[in-house]
């Protein structure tokens, strides 16, 4: 299969192997972007039908012409409610390939990358009304320095919300490329350009309310899944992965896994695979995006 030049799908084998496809199953791909893993999935449909979702506009021009697909312009977040709709509910299999497409970080406009100058947008749909400027310019700077630490995983959060404060109260922050300057003062030596992937990080899930929405997204799956049923989920970064992982193996996002009378473990999903799923080297050297993402497949019980 030829990928779409829009975005080059991670791990295409391992998760089409892992929603175990059944031809004439209902399938969810709630990350459809390029639409590579969609096309992929239906290859392996029959009578089956496959929902699309993606929230953000550009995305829609990838839309396979196929009966057996639906594309929903969505946040995956409401995927249930949007499912219903189309008197959808329950389904085979469910796909996430989580964060951001590189379609998205190679359009300047938006201002999720480092490498190009833009506006200090990086919402992932025009719907969202809070952009990354706002984020900068008007936040309190407690909110800075929870942001930075914490979706950023900043050692030097502190220092640097007290020293954004203190910029944009002469010279408010509009580009990436003045931020990315401004930032050149806090990064460690030698290791810049991840200080800099850090801080847009942060910004972006602030944006678009990336952890909220995989909470809510998750929490649907459980209920939406057939038994049986194949749960699929690609993350890129520990925060996603983190509770990605709890999920699958506690049925929630903190606090320790529970147990019935007899000590069996009270879970909605089974862990396909102990461990995340990685890239292989040969993937890695053709998709640089592929080396940070990690795998992980459950099914419904």
């Amino acid at each position: 299969m030829t990928a779409s030049p829009y975005h080059i799908p991670v791990m295409l084998a391992p998760c089409i192997e892992g929603l175990a496809i059944d031809p004439n199953g209902t399938y969810v791909d709630l990350t459809f972007g390029g639409g590579g893993h969609s096309k992929e999935i239906l290859r392996h449909l029959d009578k089956g039908h496959l929902y699309g979702f993606d929230q953000d506009a550009d995305a829609e021009a990838n839309v396979p012409e196929d009966d057996r697909f639906t594309f929903v312009a969505a946040n995956f977040r409401d995927f249930k409610k949007y499912l219903r709709l189309y008197g959808v509910t329950k389904v085979d299999g469910i796909l996430a390939d989580l964060g951001i497409s590189s379609h998205q970080i190679d359009e300047p406009t938006r201002g999720f990358s480092t490498r190009f100058d833009g506006n200090l947008d990086m919402r992932m749909s025009s719907d969202i009304e809070l952009t990354a400027q706002q984020v900068l310019n008007t936040y309190e700077e407690a909110q800075l320095h929870k942001i930075f630490g914490i979706y950023g995983e900043i050692k030097n959060a502190k220092t640097l919300a007290q020293a954004v404060v203190a910029e944009r109260a002469s010279r408010p922050f509009g580009t990436t490329g003045e931020f990315k300057s401004f930032l050149k003062g806090y990064a460690p030596r030698g290791k810049d350009f991840k200080y800099y992937a850090q801080v847009f990080q942060a910004l972006r899930i602030e944006v678009n309310d990336e952890m909220k929405a995989l909470e809510d997204m998750l929490l649907q799956t459980v209920e939406v899944l057939k038994p049986g049923g194949r749960l699929v989920i690609m993350s890129y970064h520990s925060l996603e992965d983190r509770l990605v992982k709890n999920f699958i193996n506690k049925g929630k996002f903190q606090g320790e896994v529970e147990k019935d009378f007899f000590g069996n473990l009270l879970r909605p999903l089974e862990p396909i695979t102990r461990k995340a799923v990685i890239a292989s080297k040969e993937e890695i050297e053709l998709n640089n995006r592929a080396r940070s993402a990690k795998l992980r497949i459950a099914k419904k019980l």
